[in-house]
């Protein structure tokens, strides 16, 4: 649970109304034990099977007129060794905006359209555990450095995003680590469906003519005694070339009281020369302690096929075989 720090109240001279502002302090401390195994076998400790562990600052000012600006700084943490896991501060966001009837445009590191799809609304796993989807669906960017992204207003349940990442390569190669993305979507409280697409360029001279590239249509619905999901994505990853695939995805998340149950598989249809083939299957369980601190277990097993190279990982670890157990607590706050 969130937890607002500051909450100031201040007179405007000009406009003679109030003008809030709010900062807002949060995160997550995710510890689990990992065993994976296929054709190695480790045991770790990991800081972020579930969700990554992580520190965030956000605040909001009301600018009157039913605009307010924002923004998020968010970076993430290694619980297991102290320190941080990413190569710069505040890496996993860091931007700023304004907000209005209009829509929200904010500039800076952000979460790509096609990312949002698939966590929010493809994967029952929420891109964690053993059995999250990024495993076999590529995600062709989890975010978007220099990014200007522009987030419509819900009307009549549908709603958009749109986003372009600027390259600002110094060598003169205008294509290299260029980013662009959008979405749209529908919900009514039980449905939700979400079509993304997401173009990524290379970041070197080496591969500044290559793009991974992916589309995703998933859906899930909610019944009175589970939620289901649906995807399918069309792909073509050429940085690593691994080039085209298709891939189908059907989940069920499971509430019973504080206990919640997922599974999810999905199938991977390489349309490359290599036909780089697999399946995944991924149970999960998780049992709420309090509304801030879970605790959880999930297994994963990967069919790799024709030499396909996938690996069972996590929310924080890409795993380094096509087989994995995950058993941890998470708390936010």
């Amino acid at each position: 649970m969130k937890k607002s720090l500051i909450a100031l109240a201040c007179a405007s001279a000009f406009a003679g109304s109030a003008n809030a502002q709010s900062l807002t302090t949060y995160g997550i401390v995710d510890m689990g034990f990992v065993s994976e195994s296929g054709p190695a076998s480790i045991q770790k400790l990991t800081s972020g099977a579930q969700s990554g562990t992580r520190l965030g600052f956000k605040g909001t000012e009301d600018l009157g007129n039913n605009m307010k600006a924002l923004f998020v700084l968010e970076t993430g943490i290694a619980a297991d060794a102290g320190g941080f896991n990413q190569s710069a501060g505040f890496a996993r966001q860091s931007f700023v905006g304004l907000q209005s009837d209009s829509g929200t445009l904010t500039l800076g590191r952000q979460y790509t359209p096609f990312f949002l799809a698939l966590n929010a609304v493809a994967d029952p796993f929420a891109s964690g555990l053993a059995g999250n989807a990024q495993n076999l669906i590529p995600s062709s960017g989890i975010r978007m450095n220099n990014a200007v992204k522009y987030a419509s207003p819900t009307f009549s349940g549908v709603s958009g995003e749109v986003a372009y990442g600027f390259g600002e390569n110094t060598a003169g190669n205008d294509r290299a680590s260029k980013n662009v993305g959008g979405s749209i979507g529908y919900t009514d409280g039980t449905l939700n469906v979400r079509l993304a697409y997401h173009k990524a360029n290379g970041t070197t001279a080496l591969t500044s003519d290559l793009s991974d590239t992916s589309t995703i249509l998933a859906a899930n619905y909610k019944f009175e005694v589970a939620k289901v999901f649906a995807a399918y994505s069309d792909n073509n990853v050429e940085i690593s070339g691994r080039g085209k695939s298709r891939d189908l995805l059907i989940g069920v998340s499971v509430p019973f009281g504080n206990h919640t149950f997922i599974a999810s598989y999905i199938n991977k249809n390489g349309r490359s020369t290599a036909n780089l083939d697999a399946d995944q299957l991924g149970l999960g369980y998780t049992y709420a302690l309090s509304k801030r601190t879970n605790l959880y277990a999930a297994w994963a097993s990967i069919d790799n096929k024709n030499g396909a190279p996938y690996t069972v990982g996590n929310n924080s670890d890409v795993g380094t075989g096509d087989r994995a157990v995950n058993l941890g607590v998470r708390h936010t706050f």
